[in-house]
């Protein structure tokens, strides 16, 4: 086994004593236990990882963690298991992960995409858009298929994903994110108080930023950075009511103290060790009372020509790579610094073995004490210098520096430095994405050169360097005291916290010299200088969007693609604002900010989903009595949530003469439908009438118990939502009925109403679709069956009258009677508490046998309501259907108000040539017309626009009638009775239909079916 050439000695928090070996496009690699892939590759000498989107110049590991806008890479082999565009930094390894390049061909290393670079005066800021207008032919023939060829970064897995998923709900008192010094001290007093707590922090482990600090130049409290961790996170572990989440990234902070954390359950361990009860990830949805943001700060990239090369990174994560995993990035490192921080990191790394190649400062005045510190270890100094140019494809080694004249200009005299790493100090900005997110204002701190948290919108309080504090001992203070405030808030006594002694040199960033773009030698049409190291784009792209008029940074963001990568520009976003300022002339606050969108980072679809997949997805609903169906060979189709039997198919039957022989037995014989589906609510208060009254278009308020009452129900735009029968149990209590499919968005409605438009109203309602079984019986034998199944039950038509109610009994069990009827027919509808629905079932098929008794599906429902010129809401209405359109203005009252009333009286909806429901026939009584088949005017209309009178909403052969029946929407319907129109048919030539009532049972028994189309009952 090699030896990893840039591990250091001794250090780091990684587990040493265990080797852990993994590969990277084939090549076989080693690190240990608490390394990340971005970690244990540079501890191998490894910096280049990746191709960039759009020239595919070489990439490196920019930043140790989540905002890292480069070292991209993709996880996994198999088309199963395989996940593109994952940070480097990020990915903890394990033993036999499989890590790949992407965006790149053949190879890493020689990638044909690489020809893109040269030309890259040639593709400029808007490029794509530009082509869409260029000459005649070469979009299509030419820039849509190469820019197709090389678009995309990373391939999406092909396989169904195998493994498992979580989505928890929470509710806390407190929830802390990030586990910074800031967190653990608000975590700590928030958890001490006895309030529930949940502490989020994005990596493996607790500590933040003091875990990259050299831990023999500082203690907190007489200990080292990591004990003082480790004794906080034993003691909240031992708390009852506090929660630890590592590996979790607070991704979205949305209304009423909503976060959205996604938590890296088992990505970090081996294929093998996943298979067993934890899920792969979990996404936690959680409320909170208060929350405390201790999300830290983000350190600024420097921007100058060639700034993107391999081997050049964040200062910050240089010491992170040193003291967290003891890895020298790099040997012969130079510093490029525009404040102290920089200085810091190149000590750090000096006192671990490396040969500081050279600190380049932008400033003159500099620290006495660090310049005296550089010169003990022989550390080179370029004050009032900068960065010009680097060299180095595949890793950056070598500099060129030049001296800064008080102008801003440099000087014609230049050095060149060699090195294998450039460590650049741009700065620290709060990260303050979440707190924008949740609605805070942000201000703008002219020390820091940046924004930080202002207004808090929510239960909130930033704590730490995400509120501009920098200083360690001032950041633990202020953490403590955000934990205290929140718990108070939430209603506890404060915690007995005391902040710990902080003995050592603080990190302190000092003079902070910002400039937007690095003074160069070079003009700048040939500087490329680079804003977004994901994206490709330059200082060049920018000054381009800003002269063709795209001033505001949300348009050059968008012209440009700054910040629009999976990073979402967190360390980008800032420099791009502060020379788009530069550029106009104005102070960085005049221009402002882009968005601070959800998620902060790229979330899985499959956390998001959950466990609601598959079957989960939509869990399909059942009555009590599905089992008899299923056993019966009934052909299921979905209605909203449930699973309801379409259709009976007999042996030897096809679909079509099931529904057929269903739909006659309901006519001649007795048919039983499973209704239980029907949406079912109880409305219960001494409102109850006044609240029907406002919901339905007709009048309730003489509705006797016992009775029963149709009713339309709107939407505020007078539209049809939904219908249903309701009946009256007492002057307080009715029981409405919905459709299947409209049940739950009805009681929604219902109660949005109730409990913001009319909190007067003193009604309850419950949704009891769940609590009735219900049969529902037609046909002209159903009153002998009804009176056979129930006891000592008067089912005579003649006395229990059309829309009434009785309470009976089922051999002895207690149940509710209606007389109402969907068919036409004469009907009951047994409801019967759900636990004895399939003993009521098998009761009605063993009496009802000797009446012939059938069982039909919805295809039969809707073929004998449509005999009748029975509606179907959803169906024959489509959202812009008003009852008049129905011809249903007999159940509009004449006055009192309702929802959707005022709608009714536009200028639209008055219209007469609106479209209204009638029946239609075709002259030819064996054609079927296709639902949404067109209707026109004339005969096969030769030249369009054809103006289209209406469409078919219900078409089926009917079997009592004995022809196609068919019900439609038309232009002036009402008025076009008898009138021959013409049906489309998909491409061929159009047909005749006569254009009728609705009610073709009522036709037929007149003798009122047009001559032309009348013929004997029967199919063919």
């Amino acid at each position: 086994m090699s030896k990893q050439p840039f591990r250091t000695p001794q250090g780091g928090l990684v587990q040493r004593s265990r080797t852990i070996r993994f590969t990277y496009d084939g090549i076989s690699y080693h690190g240990h236990p608490g390394d990340t892939l971005a970690s244990a590759l540079i501890a191998n000498g490894r910096h280049m990882v990746a191709r960039s989107f759009k020239y595919h110049r070489p990439r490196g590991i920019y930043a140790a963690g989540s905002a890292d806008p480069a070292g991209l890479v993709a996880i996994g082999v198999d088309s199963k298991r395989f996940d593109p565009n994952t940070r480097a930094a990020e990915q903890e390894i394990y033993d036999g992960l499989v890590a790949s390049s992407q965006n790149c061909w053949p190879s890493l290393g020689t990638d044909i995409g690489g020809i893109l670079d040269p030309f890259w005066r040639f593709m400029p800021a808007g490029f794509y858009y530009k082509t869409f207008k260029g000459p005649p032919g070469t979009w299509t023939a030419l820039f849509e298929p190469l820019i197709r060829a090389f678009a995309g970064l990373g391939r999406a897995p092909e396989a169904g994903d195998p493994d498992r998923y979580e989505t928890v709900n929470r509710h806390c008192d407190v929830v802390v994110v990030g586990a910074g010094p800031a967190g653990l001290m608000a975590a700590l007093a928030a958890g001490r108080s006895g309030a529930r707590v949940i502490l989020v922090e994005e990596t493996d482990r607790l500590g933040g930023s003091i875990l990259s600090r050299d831990p023999e130049r500082l203690s907190l409290g007489g200990v080292q950075p990591a004990q003082w961790v480790a004794d906080i996170q034993n003691e909240l572990a031992a708390l009852p009511e506090v929660t630890i989440l590592t590996r979790t990234n607070a991704f979205g902070y949305y209304g009423n103290n909503f976060l959205g954390l996604w938590e890296k359950v088992s990505d970090h361990l081996p294929k093998e060790k996943r298979l067993g009860h934890l899920p792969r990830q979990r996404l936690w949805r959680v409320r909170a009372k208060e929350v405390v943001l201790a999300t830290g700060a983000l350190e600024r990239p420097l921007v100058f020509h060639e700034n993107d090369r391999p081997g050049i990174m964040l200062a910050s994560a240089a010491r992170t790579f040193l003291h967290r995993y003891g890895v020298l990035a790099g040997k012969r490192p130079a510093i490029f610094t525009n404040n102290d921080t920089g200085w810091v990191t190149a000590f750090d790394l000096a006192r671990n073995g490396a040969e500081i190649a050279g600190i380049i400062d932008v400033r003159s005045d500099l620290s006495g004490e660090h310049m005296a510190e550089a010169a003990r270890l022989g550390i080179p100094i370029h004050a009032s210098s900068t960065v010009v140019a680097t060299s180095g494809r595949h890793r950056v080694n070598q500099v060129e520096v030049r001296p800064l004249h008080r102008d801003g200009s440099v000087g014609t005299s230049f050095s060149h430095i060699g090195c294998d790493l450039l460590a650049v100090a741009g700065g620290f900005a709060p990260n303050a994405a979440l707190f924008s997110q949740s609605r805070g204002k942000l201000r703008y701190d002219p020390e820091l050169a940046a924004f930080r948290p202002g207004r808090s919108w929510q239960k909130e309080r930033s704590a730490g360097a995400c509120n501009g504090t920098y200083a360690l001992t001032d950041v633990l203070a202020e953490g403590a005291r955000a934990g205290v405030e929140a718990a108070a808030q939430a209603g506890f006594d404060s915690g007995d916290v005391t902040v710990p002694d902080v003995d050592g040199v603080e990190l302190g960033q000092g003079q902070l010299k910002v400039m937007p773009e690095m003074p160069s030698h070079l003009p700048p049409h040939r500087r490329r200088a680079w804003i977004d190291l994901q994206d490709d784009v330059t200082t060049k792209d920018l000054r381009l969007a800003l002269q063709e008029g795209y001033q505001a940074v949300e348009h050059a963001k968008r012209y440009t693609t700054t910040g629009m990568g999976n990073d979402q520009g967190k360390i980008a976003n800032l420099n791009a604002f502060a020379f788009i300022a530069n550029e106009r002339g104005e102070e960085l606050p005049a221009v402002g900010t882009t968005t601070f969108r959800q998620p902060y980072k790229p979330v899985t679809f499959a956390a998001i989903a959950g466990q609601h997949v598959g079957p989960h997805f939509a869990p399909r609903r059942t009555t009590p009595m599905h089992g008899w169906h299923r056993r019966r060979g009934a052909v299921f189709e979905p209605v909203g949530d449930w699973l309801r039997p379409r259709a009976y198919p007999r042996e030897g039957e096809d679909f079509f003469q099931a529904v057929q022989r269903e739909a006659r037995a309901a006519r001649t014989e007795c048919g039983v439908l499973d209704a239980s589906t029907l949406g079912k609510i109880d409305v219960k208060g001494p409102d109850a009438r006044e609240f029907l009254n406002r919901v339905y278009t007709n009048s309730w308020s003489k509705l006797a118990p016992g009775r029963c009452r149709y009713g339309l129900m709107l939407g505020e735009d007078g539209m049809v939502a939904d219908d249903g029968v309701t009946a009256c149990i007492a002057d307080d209590h009715f029981h409405m009925t919905t459709t299947t499919g409209g049940a739950a968005s009805v009681l929604a409605k219902l109660e949005d109403y109730l409990q913001t438009e009319w909190r007067d109203l003193k009604v309850f309602l419950t949704s009891v679709t769940e609590q009735w079984a219900v049969a529902s019986i037609c046909g002209p034998k159903s009153p002998a069956l009804i009176a056979e199944l129930l006891d000592d039950f008067d089912a005579d038509p003649e006395r229990f009258k059309f829309m009434d109610w009785r309470e009976a009994t089922m051999g002895g069990v207690p149940v509710r009677v209606f007389r109402i009827s969907f068919t036409g027919e004469t009907s009951y509808e047994i409801n019967i508490p759900a636990t004895h629905g399939r003993w009521m079932w098998r009761q009605i098929m063993e009496k009802g046998a000797r009446h012939g008794i059938t069982p039909y599906g919805t295809e039969a429902m809707h073929l004998l309501r449509a005999e009748k010129g029975f509606v179907i809401v959803g169906q024959d209405t489509d959202g812009t259907v008003t009852p008049g359109d129905l011809r249903m203005d007999w159940i509009v009252k004449k006055s009192g108000d309702f929802i959707g009333r005022r709608s009714l009286f536009r200028s639209d909806t008055v219209r007469t040539d609106r479209r209204q429901l009638v029946g239609i026939l075709t002259e030819d009584p064996d054609l079927v017309l296709e639902e949404g088949a067109h209707l026109v005017e004339r005969r096969n209309e030769p030249e369009p626009p054809v103006p289209v009178l209406g469409h078919v909403t219900s078409s089926y052969y009917s079997p009592n009638i004995g022809r196609s029946i068919a019900l439609a929407l038309v232009s002036g319907g009402g008025g076009r009775i008898g009138d021959r129109i013409f049906a489309t048919r998909g491409g061929e030539p159009t047909v005749p239909v006569r254009v009728t009532e609705i009610d073709f049972l009522d036709l037929k028994e007149k003798g009122a079916l047009p001559q032309a189309v009348r013929r004997e009952s029967g199919h063919g």
